[in-house]
């Protein structure tokens, strides 16, 4: 009987997830790997060429959800305000939606890439990803500004300060390992105390 290749491989991720959330990716091993997920590390290699394509293949999925997201909410926002959306639909949605409907699924992958990525591409990923954003938000402000909206004039270092405490606010609930109902508490604190500043920068009263 032929072996199932797709429940041999959805073995090998598992084992890899498990080795990486227990110890990091620079202490992880392909011999331990190999162990949880009862093959050899020559069979391991059949899966993945080597280390860092494993973690790879269990963080950058979630990455490219991410982008996707932000890159649909843009166009979204883009197209509401040329249309003339009023304020409260405008701004309704956030990053906070994002990461209820993309990170929150992907809550094991996403520990991997805040936590366990040192050594990594991604070890540096909450600054990356900060000055990703940073991008956006200012092209937003320049758009705002273009539709009559009285912006806020701000630096590139005050953005990416603000930024990086919003962000790091919004990430320390799921990276602790709260349960659903205390992440979504505390997220909603998290909104209702930063959504008043970034309106005003954004010229929303």
């Amino acid at each position: 009987m032929p072996r199932d290749k797709s429940l041999s491989h959805e073995k090998v991720k598992q084992a890899i997830k498990e080795e990486f959330l227990e110890k990091g990716y620079e202490d992880a091993s392909i011999r331990s790997i190999g162990a949880r997920a009862g093959m050899t590390s020559a069979g391991l290699y059949r899966h993945y060429a080597d280390k860092e394509a494993m973690f790879d293949a269990m963080v950058e999925p979630l990455i490219a959800d991410m982008k996707a997201w932000t890159r649909r909410h843009t166009s979204k926002k883009h197209n509401m305000l040329d249309d003339g959306a009023p304020d409260n639909e405008l701004f309704g949605e956030t990053f906070i939606d994002m990461i209820r409907e993309v990170i929150l699924p992907q809550r094991d992958e996403f520990i991997l890439l805040m936590t366990r990525s040192g050594g990594t591409k991604h070890e540096n990923f909450i600054h990356d990803y900060v000055e990703s954003n940073q991008k956006e938000f200012l092209e937003a402000i320049r758009y705002l500004r273009e539709k009559g909206y009285p912006t806020l004039e701000l630096s590139e270092e005050e953005l990416h300060m603000l930024l990086s405490a919003y962000l790091t606010a919004c990430f320390e609930p799921i990276i602790h390992y709260y349960d659903d109902e205390k992440v979504d508490k505390y997220l909603n604190t998290v909104q209702e105390f930063f959504m008043p500043g970034w309106l005003r920068i954004m010229g929303v009263k």
